[in-house]
């Protein structure tokens, strides 16, 4: 098969050293890469999840399109999942994190929604 997956997943963030420390110092996501990629400043940052998803958080305005702009729903096009989602709800809302839909039991599962440090909003969802 030649596709194998999903290897990174580019995020729009406005500050990346805040984005960085969200990411890992919060959620606990693994900085692998943090190096300059022009002579203008310009970082090349990813944060990667115990699954070994990439992360890629960029600073470049392009990235920081909005899939929904509903207040009600993610802004990204992407799921993170959780082996239980109530307890991560507690573990990082503990740490500051904001959730806007707190963990509710859906007809497809357990679900939730969960703001970063630059204000997009990510689906959570528990892997049964």
């Amino acid at each position: 098969m030649p596709i194998q997956g999903v290897s990174k997943v580019v995020v729009g963030v406005e500050d990346q050293a805040r984005a960085k420390e969200f990411w890992s110092g919060i959620v606990g996501f693994a900085v692998t890469t943090d190096v300059p990629y022009d002579d203008q400043g310009h970082r090349w940052v990813e944060v990667t999840a115990p699954n070994g998803t990439i992360l890629v958080l960029s600073e470049n305005p392009e990235d920081r399109r909005r899939f929904g702009e509903n207040d009600q729903l993610p802004t990204s096009n992407f799921f993170f999942h959780a082996d239980d989602v109530e307890k991560t709800y507690e573990e990082l809302s503990a740490k500051g994190v904001e959730f806007p839909s707190k963990p509710e039991k859906q007809p497809w599962g357990w679900w939730s929604m969960f703001v970063d440090s630059e204000g997009n909003r990510f689906a959570l969802q528990q892997r049964d």
